[in-house]
């Protein structure tokens, strides 16, 4: 296995967007019921009761087909310093962007599914150069921002096992192997469940680790239940109607991700739709570069084996340790939390459980699961003030 890191670059070619673009105008339309409009109002926007409807899809479908500018993302992306470097027998494809301070923290940045590494394009520039984005000098980062392994440019994974665990190690190595001695680690989504692994994969030179959700669920012992405040048995109602509802992509690629692969790979309007359950909220052109990633480097069944190999994970780990949590012991690397109005809502009498050094836990108002693209200066803030305590 060689160490070296090397130069990359996005350059898609051509045959591969014309060939896009003549599946696109071959897509061949699911049916669906007609809106019910005496139906009551409920959680789901009306005409998503079934899930992504047809005419959001043919809208999206249709801007990718006469709109949507992959090159200009693909300049967009190239303007920052690509790598990669194979570790424990994988590909891993990461942005490096040093600031202009010499003195900023080093942080790794782990985004989620179904999004990429442009999850991070609206926060790289307050983060790296907060000098010439009305900010503290101090506050400054030296981002990476890696490809999950199984995800985007870092290509599909090679063989079994990889979990946020198996990722965490593959991260501290990273750092090391770009020579970071002292850093933080933060992330969204999956990023929130890799992130904290990687401060007790390498608690030695993490500083801190900074996400937008702690997922601990209850862990079985009615005690603990009896503790929960009015407001947390409230989030905890949602995220079991949130489960049971709308967490098909949750079961399906916890299970049998394989089964779904086969259309995602080979049509762009399944793709899209797939992925649109999450990302719908979002500006259609991040959504459409998120999935046109997946697309063009064939990763929507890799990616989806995340959820299987870290469900298999935490199954073994329950039977050792009799709870429903996927680490045995809590994590102890300084712990903070930007939860937003439009997410997962983080439970503290859970999250305290597992992780013993929260040092910051803060709630907003506004913001989605993709706060890095909808609310990127409460996180920005956010993860300023977190890191600035642990200087």
């Amino acid at each position: 296995m060689s160490n070296d890191i090397v130069p990359f670059r996005i350059d898609v070619p051509q045959d591969d967007l014309d060939d896009l673009q003549q599946r696109l105008a071959r897509t061949r339309w699911a049916e669906e019921l007609p809106p019910d409009d005496s139906a009551p109002a409920g959680p789901v926007p009306p005409g998503w009761e079934y899930g992504v409807p047809v005419g959001y899809v043919k809208q999206l479908v249709e801007h990718w087909r006469t709109d949507y500018d992959w090159r200009a993302w693909e300049a967009r992306l190239n303007a920052y310093p690509q790598f990669t470097t194979e570790i424990d027998g994988q590909t891993i494809h990461f942005l490096h962007v040093r600031s202009p301070e010499p003195d900023a923290t080093p942080l790794i940045l782990t985004h989620g599914w179904p999004a990429t590494v442009a999850e991070w394009l609206e926060v790289i520039g307050p983060l790296t150069d907060p000098r010439a984005h009305g900010g503290d000098p101090e506050d400054a980062f030296h981002l990476v921002i890696p490809s999950l392994p199984g995800f985007g440019f870092s290509g599909p994974t090679k063989e079994r096992g990889w979990d946020r665990f198996r990722v965490a190690r593959a991260w501290a190595e990273l750092m090391r192997r770009l020579g970071y001695d002292r850093y933080g680690a933060a992330g969204n989504d999956v990023g929130s469940l890799v992130s904290p692994e990687v401060g007790r994969t390498d608690p030695e030179h993490v500083v801190g680790v900074h996400v937008t959700q702690v997922f601990s669920f209850p862990s079985g012992d009615p005690a603990e239940m009896e503790q929960l405040t009015e407001d947390e048995r409230g989030k905890l109602d949602f995220a079991k109607w949130f489960t049971e509802n709308r967490g098909a992509y949750d079961k399906l690629q916890s299970t049998e991700p394989q089964t779904l692969a086969h259309a995602l790979a080979d049509s762009p309007a399944g793709l899209l739709g797939w992925h649109a359950q999450l990302l719908g909220p979002l500006d259609p052109d991040v959504v459409l570069t998120h999935v046109m990633i997946y697309w063009l480097t064939n990763t929507a069944a890799s990616a989806a084996r995340l959820y299987y190999e870290d469900a298999a994970t935490a199954s073994a780990t329950q039977k050792t340790n009799g709870r429903g949590t996927s680490v045995p012991e809590p994590t102890t690397v300084p712990l903070g939390l930007a939860n937003f109005a439009w997410d997962y809502q983080s439970i503290r009498t859970f999250a305290q459980r597992d992780h013993k050094n929260i040092v910051s836990w803060n709630v907003y108002d506004r913001g989605s699961h993709f706060a890095a693209q909808d609310a990127p200066d409460l996180l920005v803030n956010d993860m300023r003030r977190f890191f600035g305590k642990l200087r």
